[in-house]
């Protein structure tokens, strides 16, 4: 996928890698907030650019949707599968900013901007800008910006007792699984794709120890945590075992990981957020010769047992 230069597209993007070969992400460049002076909390003010393939974007379109914020935030989908200029909306475009990439987006933002122009995408209406293109930024705003709204869930799940653990579950859970899974899909040497899976298969074997004993990663509580790990956790066997070579286990193969996984699916306003064909569409799609996989057959609603666990 390509990115902009001083406001201008280019086909090809230079993909970040250290000097051993392993992949490096690139940091987010907009970062601000919902609550603040410049971007106050107003209803039908902000608008949510997303793929439903992406984990990155999905996290902010499922706690759209358990936080109930459908009011307060309107929402574009590019199509799954990247073009020649990026994430596209479509022959029709999208209507909100008339944009046809995402890339249309960033320069109306800044018509000088250089980086790439990833999603989730958080746009002010008002001030016609990016208040943010941070996933963890976003879902933390989502979790308690809009509590005073009407009709908006109370649940938080960035709780103050367990704040210390979910930040350390974050962290491992991110460098291991989250962007673990892509250090191994995008090495540039061996060593580094061995290095990246070691440790991505030994963070899947702790958690699913973890889980033998309690229903969430804290406990009792559904925490950020469990939810940035379930974004990773439900492409994992459709796109991440195949396609970025992930393939010691399945999470279908795991005692804990595998009925946690449905469990979190089968909380309310979570499984209409997961989009499988998108999720192949993004992983397969964006690649010659773009044939979408039949399988695998995954039940996400079979019972998964573990209400009885704390």
């Amino acid at each position: 996928m390509g990115m902009l230069v001083d406001g201008q597209w280019q086909d090809q993007e230079v993909r970040r890698t250290n000097a051993e070969g392993a992949f490096v992400r690139n940091e987010s460049p907009y970062r601000d907030v919902i609550g603040s002076k410049r971007f106050p909390v107003e209803a039908d003010r902000y608008h949510l650019f997303v793929n439903a393939g992406c984990p990155w974007a999905y996290r902010t379109i499922l706690y759209r949707s358990i936080k109930n914020l459908q009011p307060y935030l309107t929402m574009s989908y590019t199509l799954p599968a990247a073009g020649q200029q990026g994430w596209t909306f479509g022959e029709a475009g999208e209507p909100l900013l008339n944009a046809m990439h995402m890339h249309d987006v960033y320069t109306q933002a800044n018509d000088n901007f250089t980086g790439r122009c990833t999603v989730p995408v958080l746009w002010d209406k008002n001030s016609h800008t990016i208040v943010n293109n941070e996933s963890a930024d976003i879902i933390r705003m989502f979790d308690s910006a809009f509590d005073d709204q009407q009709g908006v869930s109370p649940t938080r799940y960035y709780l103050t007792e367990h704040a210390t653990e979910i930040d350390a579950l974050n962290d491992e859970i991110y460098t291991t699984i989250n962007n673990g899974v892509y250090r191994c899909g995008f090495s540039q040497s061996q060593a580094a794709y061995d290095e990246a899976f070691d440790l991505l298969f030994a963070s899947l074997d702790q958690l699913d120890k973890r889980l033998a004993g309690q229903r969430y990663l804290c406990g009792a509580p559904i925490t950020e945590a469990d939810w940035r790990l379930f974004a990773t956790l439900v492409r994992f066997d459709v796109a991440y075992y195949g396609q970025f070579k992930c393939n010691l286990h399945r999470i279908v193969d795991y005692p804990n990981l595998w009925p946690y996984m449905r469990d979190l699916y089968q909380q309310p306003g979570v499984a209409e957020t997961v989009d499988i064909t998108a999720i192949k569409g993004i992983y397969y799609g964006s690649r010659a010769p773009g044939i979408l996989p039949k399988g695998p057959a995954l039940d996400f609603a079979e019972p998964h047992g573990r209400a009885s666990l704390r």
